[in-house]
């Protein structure tokens, strides 16, 4: 029997569906992020099973016990504690075995953020590009950041309560001061779509609205592109070569200052930098 991720609502029960019902009550097992928090949710529709913990800190050491009982042919239903497993919340590591071992497995439609938030924003919805939270440091946020700015595509992030006016300064920072919209506890009775830009929501977003989980939509790099010579990167990469840097380093730093693919710099360097190192 299967694998089968299962969105579950991010705020109202009404949003679960029929389907995802359904699998609940037919799975051997309930893998989920917090079985106290999926408990409630199953108490709700009187539903009735063994629950396993698994989130970010042990699905490496789950991986064997699910595994095993999906081989000894039951079903086991994974789900995170809102929205769908893998998107930006435990579940990855477990898929990705189960893909691995060439086991069954499905994926539910259903609830999560990014759609609704997306709509809401007013923003253009033709093509977009979901960067999800900004993990690590405030450095390595600025790097992510770097490799998404010239992105002409509207911009989607996850964003904790606790980080977000730093978080969007930020990317004001590094964005520059553009059309942002964000869109607070989607599905709940406070839900709320914030106007602004950047760098102005620390002056409109009062105390009192920083709660719960936000979702960020950021308008694309509307600038035109700028047309350049490639021979501009070329003598820069060569430059940087012949002063030592690795190949490595001159094509991550090239790749976000001139949005170029790390993948052609690379072979760039390889193949016609040589004599700049002779």
């Amino acid at each position: 029997m299967p694998l089968i991720i299962v969105p579950t609502p991010i705020g109202n029960l009404e949003d679960i569906t029929l389907r995802a019902l359904r699998v609940l009550r037919e799975a051997d097992i309930i893998a989920c992020e917090d079985t106290r928090h999926t408990l409630r949710l199953l108490n709700h529709f009187e539903i009735k099973k063994q629950l396993i913990s698994c989130h970010e800190h042990n699905e490496i050491d789950r991986i064997e016990t699910l595994m095993n009982r999906i081989e000894n042919g039951e079903t086991v239903a994974l789900v995170s504690d809102a929205g769908t497993p893998g998107l930006s919340d435990p579940g990855g590591v477990i898929i990705k075995a189960a893909i691995e071992r060439g086991l069954p497995y499905d994926v539910l439609p259903g609830a999560n953020a990014l759609l609704p938030a997306l709509l809401l924003s007013g923003m253009n919805m033709d093509s977009f590009m979901f960067v999800g939270f900004l993990k690590g440091r405030a450095q390595e946020k600025r790097i992510r950041l770097k490799e998404v700015m010239s992105v002409r595509e509207t911009l989607v992030f996850y964003m904790s309560p606790h980080k977000i006016l730093r978080e969007l300064n930020i990317m004001g920072e590094i964005l520059g001061d553009r059309q942002a919209v964000l869109v607070k506890e989607i599905s709940k009775i406070h839900q709320e779509t914030i106007k602004g830009t950047l760098l102005t929501f620390d002056g409109i977003l009062p105390e009192e609205k920083i709660r719960g989980e936000f979702v960020c939509v950021v308008e694309g790099n509307t600038q035109a592109e700028e047309i350049m010579n490639d021979t501009i990167w070329m003598n820069e990469a060569k430059a940087m070569v012949k002063s030592g840097e690795s190949t490595k380093n001159v094509a991550n730093l090239l790749a976000i200052k001139y949005s170029i693919p790390r993948n052609r710099l690379k072979r760039f360097i390889l193949e016609d930098c040589a004599e700049e190192v002779k």
